[in-house]
C-alpha cells in the first residue's frame, strides 16, 4: 500500500479552484506536447478541450480578483500543487530527456 500523501494546505475555495483549473490546463498541455505524443487525435482532443479549461482558469482568477484576493500565496499554492502531483504533471509539458541520458 503506498504511503498516504500529506494533507492539502488550507485554501480558500477560490484558491482550490485556481489550483484545480491550473492542473487541468497543465495536463492538457502535456497531452498536446508533440515531443511526448503518440497520435494526432489525442493531441487534437486535448487542444480542443484546452480553450474551455483555460477559460475556467481565467474565471477562477477573476473570482479571486473580484473578491479582493489580490495576492497569490505562492508558498501555500506550491505546497498544494506538490501534494496533487504537480511536479510530475508539469514535467510532461517539457521536453523528455535525450535518449541515453
Amino acid at each position: 500500500m503506498p504511503p498516504e500523501p500529506p494533507p492539502l494546505p488550507a485554501l480558500t475555495r477560490a484558491e482550490g479552484e485556481l489550483v484545480d483549473r491550473y492542473l487541468e490546463v497543465v495536463d492538457l498541455l502535456g497531452r498536446i506536447n508533440p515531443a511526448r505524443g503518440r497520435d494526432t487525435y489525442g493531441a487534437l482532443r486535448a487542444a480542443q478541450a484546452l480553450t474551455g479549461r483555460a477559460a475556467a482558469l481565467r474565471d477562477a482568477l477573476t473570482v479571486m480578483h473580484e473578491r479582493g484576493e489580490t495576492e497569490l500565496h505562492a508558498h501555500t499554492l506550491a505546497r498544494a500543487l506538490r501534494v496533487l502531483d504537480g511536479p510530475r504533471r508539469a514535467g510532461l509539458v517539457g521536453l523528455p530527456p535525450e535518449p541515453g541520458s
